[in-house]
């Protein structure tokens, strides 16, 4: 299974605030701890939402609206994307996350498997090549 750590966005992430070098050491070392652990999978951090743009489609047509955006309890400053047996052991790293005062959100990926039949066995060849044409990308 894989779950996804949301680190929401705050006051300080949205100020465009740095972590200091003692951040950095901690989310690190974190990190290390989940990669040694054969769950770590990707992780980043986000630029402030004055750099982004929302794009909402109503019947097709898209409204575009630039950050920033007023609500920072709804914003995402980062996320760490892992692998775990079970909710309660991604549950179990997430307890352990470096910063003291933060929001995260845990979440399940989809799985190929979660789609049913619905995902054909052609679907599923087509996601293989695009997974491994994304992979040349990095």
């Amino acid at each position: 299974m894989r779950f996804i750590i949301i680190r929401k966005a705050d006051e300080l992430t949205e100020a465009g605030t740095l972590p200091t070098e003692d951040q950095i050491a901690e989310m690190m070392e974190y990190n290390q701890r989940l990669l040694d652990a054969g769950m770590l999978l990707d992780g980043m951090g986000l630029h402030p939402s004055s750099n982004a743009t929302r794009i909402s489609f109503r019947g097709g047509e898209p409204a575009i609206v630039d950050g920033p955006f007023a609500e920072a309890k709804e914003l995402i400053a980062g996320f760490t994307l892992i692998k775990a047996n079970s909710r309660e052991e991604a549950l179990e790293w997430v307890r352990q996350w470096p910063e003291k005062d933060v929001d995260l959100e845990l979440r399940q990926v989809f799985e190929s498997e979660d789609f049913g039949e619905a995902f054909t066995p052609e679907l599923q060849e087509q996601e293989a090549a695009m997974i491994e044409q994304a992979a040349q990308n990095k």
